[in-house]
């Protein structure tokens, strides 16, 4: 009887050894994979955070990592995540065109990849786009600011700056592309004048969405151009680490009425400039919606069914169309912010003094 006990532990132990070590053992049937750029930008520490607390509600082992803002440094983890058994990777791409090589590594294993947020370029392996609605995040700060100077009645003209992303993000042309087909028009007619001249999406992005050189190109706009007290009214900014960086700048060297502002992620730092007067708007992003929307698309891959998507027509990568979730983005400003960041518990009252 001992002899057979012993006998059927010994059995069992190298089961589960053989198991773990072909990497089927149950962490590693239901690992995600889950890389994220950076943590220099508050809104990818939430993303990550929400993301990995979510799958992990849902019974998965996640591997979360951040490459600050390395290319090479992402697509080693993006490999690793390959090699050590995830079954579903999610990528928020530093540069959505720099992953094709590793990412055919995923798709020689049938490891699905979900582009989260950022669209991955040129790459077959692509299963499914996740994100927000950028084309309307970029049109609703273009309608704030119409709104907010009155284009549709107010004489003018009034003078406006360009601010957008980093040129190897995918959605800064969305967003840009949004606002200036709501603006475009009033530039046009000379409603909205930019007195720098900088129009073009390669002059007006901003590498890495720095605040740093935001910071700096708003700097050398004011010196040129309102030096003299002449009136900035409006600033289109793509986010709120560029926001950061034009009111630092405007502090610092503007000395007529502050502009309307927009942003975009809803910093804390930016949603204390709105409180303050100093930042007009941020497009919200409830990246806790985002997060279970892709644990939803993961869930479904699991058991091998077809991800939720609602758009199969808009988001090409060069390869193809990419079956897209497309979340709906709202915008918080200074009339509505409490109900929607304290009220939903995104952030405690205290996280904004």
């Amino acid at each position: 009887m001992r002899k057979r006990i012993l006998s059927m532990v010994l059995a069992t132990f190298m089961v589960a050894s053989l198991l773990v070590g072909c990497g089927g053992g149950a962490g590693s049937a239901n690992k995600v994979g889950v890389a994220m750029p950076t943590k220099d930008l508050q809104r990818w520490n939430q993303d990550g955070a929400n993301m990995k607390e979510k799958l992990e509600a849902a019974g998965y082992t996640v591997d979360l990592q951040y490459a600050s803002n390395d290319i090479a440094t992402q697509v080693s983890q993006i490999e690793n995540m390959i090699n050590s058994g995830c079954k579903v990777v999610v990528i928020a791409s530093i540069d959505g065109d720099s992953l094709g090589t590793v990412l055919e590594q995923a798709k020689e294993k049938n490891i699905p990849v979900i582009a989260y947020d950022r669209l991955i370029m040129n790459s077959d392996a692509v299963s499914y786009y996740a994100t927000f609605d950028n084309y309307m995040v970029g049109t609703k700060q273009g309608e704030y600011i119409r709104d907010a100077l009155d284009l549709e009645n107010a004489a003018g003209p009034f003078n406006i700056e360009l601010v957008t992303g980093d040129p190897g993000d995918n959605n800064a042309r969305y967003f840009f592309g949004g606002a200036m087909d709501v603006l475009q028009p009033y530039i046009d007619s000379g409603k909205l004048v930019v007195k720098s001249g900088q129009t073009d999406f390669e002059t007006v992005a901003t590498a890495n969405w720095a605040t740093d050189a935001a910071q700096s190109r708003m700097d050398a706009i004011i010196a040129a151009n309102y030096a003299d007290g002449t009136n900035l009214d409006a600033v289109l900014c793509s986010n709120d680490s560029t926001a950061l960086g034009v009111a630092n700048s405007l502090e610092a060297n503007y000395t007529g009425e502050w502009p309307v502002i927009t942003g975009q992620d809803c910093d804390i730092a930016s949603v204390k400039n709105m409180i303050a007067g100093k930042q007009s708007m941020s497009i919200f992003k409830d990246t806790r919606t985002l997060a279970a929307k892709v644990v939803e698309m993961v869930d479904a891959i699991m058991k091998g069914k077809e991800a939720p998507v609602n758009d199969t027509e808009t988001y090409d990568n060069g390869t193809g169309v990419i079956p897209s979730f497309l979340c709906e983005p709202v915008f918080a400003d200074i009339n509505n912010y409490k109900e929607l960041l304290i009220d939903s518990g995104y952030y405690t009252e205290d996280q904004l003094q």
